[in-house]
């Protein structure tokens, strides 16, 4: 079956990443990286290396810590686009608009228009956030709020979504299926 668009979710350090890459790597044709990450400290910026380093040759990356749907829009059709993560993209939106009203279903829509005017796969990584205690403060509660909705949306849309836990991924939408 040819990938179209793949949602794949788990926790943190859930094997999530190296399974959308392996499932990328099945593609004919060029490979896009876009990473929301933003490298603020020392540490992140040691993380984002070893990610490069761990991916290898071949991938073309484009860093979109905000506007995910232009990043989408400017890569070539046909290619294969691997998108992590979602969840640190809601991170980015939410504290760049810390004192206006950010309107996660907006920014959810633009996302949705732009993979699917992509001619192409589209692999979307995204932490599970509902699986915990409920947050101790506003912004935490805020914050896995508006990821699980997105994760919701993008579910939806998807024709296919994968969980992955301890590395084993785990089949929850096949389209056709």
């Amino acid at each position: 079956m040819t990938l179209t668009t793949l949602l794949v979710l788990g926790g943190a350090r859930s094997g999530k990443s190296g399974y959308a890459e392996r499932r990328i790597l099945a593609e004919p044709g060029g490979r896009v990286y876009i990473a929301t990450a933003q490298a603020l400290d020392d540490e992140m910026r040691a993380r984002i290396a070893r990610h490069r380093d761990d991916r290898g040759a071949g991938w073309q990356t484009i860093e979109a810590p905000i506007d995910l749907a232009d990043a989408i829009g400017g890569t070539a059709p046909g290619t294969a686009i691997l998108i992590d993560c979602l969840t640190l993209w809601v991170s980015n939106l939410m504290l760049a608009d810390l004192d206006t009203d950010f309107d996660a279903e907006r920014e959810a829509e633009r996302l949705a228009d732009a993979v699917r005017a992509h001619a192409g796969p589209v692999v979307l990584v995204s932490n599970e956030v509902g699986l915990g205690i409920v947050p101790d403060n506003a912004l935490a509660r805020r914050f896995r709020d508006v990821a699980g909705r997105l994760n919701q949306s993008v579910a939806a849309q998807c024709d296919e979504v994968v969980f992955v836990a301890a590395g084993l991924p785990l089949t929850l939408k096949l389209a056709g299926r």
